[in-house]
C-alpha cells in the first residue's frame, strides 16, 4: 500500500485517539484500547514499510504517549483493573496461542512419560515425589484413606501455604523462559512428570478413581495455569529468538512486558484453586457427582476465559479494524 493512501485511510482514527488521550474527561477504556491495539499495528506496519518516514516517527511518538498515559499514569481510573481482566490480557494472550498449545502438548507427553516410567520402575515415584510421601500414602492407602495426604494442615494455613508456593512455582515457570523459552518447556515437562507418576502410583494401588476426582478437584484450575505460566515464559524467551522487524531489545522489552501480564493474570485463578484444594478437597464431599460438577465448571472457566473468550474478543477487534480500513 503506498503511504500516502496508508496515511488517508488512517488519519481520522489517529487523530480520535490524540483527542482521547488528552481529553481528561473522557470514560472510554475499551474504545482506548481497542485503537492503541490497531495503533499498535498501524506502527508495525509502517516500521516495516516506511521505515524512515514522518508518517513511522509520527506513530512512534503517539504510541509512546499512549504507552504513558495508559500504563504510567498514577491516576488510573478504578475501571483500570476491570479493562485489564475484560480487555487487555484476553487480546495479550490471544497472540500466544500457539505457544499455550505447545506447552499443553509438553506437559500431555510428559504426563504419559511419567506414568509409563513408574510402570516399568516402581522407584520412579520414589525419586519424583520423595519417600516420605511415597511411605505416608501407601499407609493411608491400606488405612482405607488414600487421599488422606490433604488431612494434614489447618485449613488456612495450607490455603496460605498452597496459594503462595503455587504463585512461586508460575513466577519461577516465567522466568526461567529468558532461556530461550527452554525452561520455561523443561518446568512444564517435570510437572507432567510428576502428575503422570502421581496418578499411577494410586493406579497400581487401585485407588485411581478416587485419585482422579480428587486432584483435578483444584487440579483442572492449577495444572492448567501452570500451563498458561509455562506459554508467558515462552512469551519472553521466543522475543529474544525471533525479534522480527524489532530490534532485539525491543522484541524482549515487549515480549517480557507481555509475559508478565499473562503471568499476573493466573494468580487469581491460583487463589481458587488453592481454595478449593484447602476448603473442598481436603474434607469428605457430597458426592461424585458434587465432585465432576466442580472439575466440568472448572474446565469452562478455564477453556472460556484462556480459549474461547480470546478468540472473540481478537474477532471482535479485528472486525473494527477492518471496518474503519475500508
Amino acid at each position: 500500500m503506498r503511504e500516502v493512501i496508508f496515511v488517508k485511510q488512517s488519519n481520522d482514527r489517529w487523530k480520535k485517539f490524540e483527542k482521547l488521550l488528552t481529553d481528561k474527561d473522557t470514560d472510554n477504556p475499551d474504545e482506548i484500547s481497542s485503537l492503541y491495539i490497531q495503533l499498535i499495528d498501524d506502527l508495525s506496519y509502517a516500521r516495516t514499510y516506511y521505515p524512515d518516514s514522518p508518517t513511522y516517527r509520527y506513530l512512534n511518538e503517539l504510541s509512546g504517549r499512549a504507552h504513558q498515559v495508559i500504563y504510567k499514569n498514577k491516576k488510573e481510573k478504578r475501571n483500570r483493573i476491570i479493562n485489564f481482566w475484560r480487555t487487555e490480557l484476553p487480546l495479550v494472550f490471544y497472540k500466544y496461542q500457539k505457544q499455550f498449545f505447545i506447552c499443553f502438548i509438553v506437559f500431555f507427553v510428559s504426563v504419559l512419560i511419567g506414568a509409563l516410567s513408574v510402570s516399568a520402575d516402581d522407584s520412579f515415584v520414589r525419586l519424583l515425589l520423595g519417600d516420605s510421601y511415597v511411605d505416608k500414602t501407601i499407609e493411608n492407602i491400606k488405612h482405607g484413606n488414600p487421599m488422606g495426604i490433604y488431612d494434614s494442615e489447618n485449613g488456612l494455613i495450607m490455603y496460605l501455604m498452597i496459594a503462595s508456593n503455587n504463585i512461586k512455582v508460575a513466577f519461577t515457570i516465567f522466568a526461567v523462559g529468558i532461556f530461550f523459552s527452554v525452561g520455561s518447556l523443561l518446568l512444564t515437562f517435570y510437572n507432567g512428570l510428576i502428575l503422570g507418576s502421581f496418578l499411577y502410583f494410586f493406579y497400581q494401588y487401585g485407588a485411581l478413581k478416587e485419585s482422579m476426582l480428587t486432584v483435578w478437584l483444584h487440579g483442572t484450575i492449577e495444572i492448567s495455569v501452570c500451563i498458561v505460566a509455562g506459554c508467558a515464559g515462552m512469551a519472553m524467551g521466543n522475543s529474544l529468538m525471533f525479534p522480527g522487524t524489532y530490534t532485539r531489545l525491543q522484541s524482549f522489552r515487549t515480549g517480557a512486558m507481555n509475559g508478565l501480564k499473562i503471568v499476573l493474570g493466573t494468580v487469581p485463578f491460583f487463589l481458587i484453586a488453592a481454595f478449593i484444594e484447602s476448603f473442598v478437597t481436603r474434607h469428605e464431599r457430597v458426592s461424585q457427582l458434587f465432585d465432576v460438577l466442580l472439575i466440568l465448571l472448572s474446565l469452562v472457566l478455564i477453556i472460556g476465559y484462556f480459549v474461547i473468550y480470546p478468540i472473540r474478543l481478537n474477532r471482535k477487534v479485528t472486525a473494527l479494524t477492518t471496518l474503519q480500513h475500508g
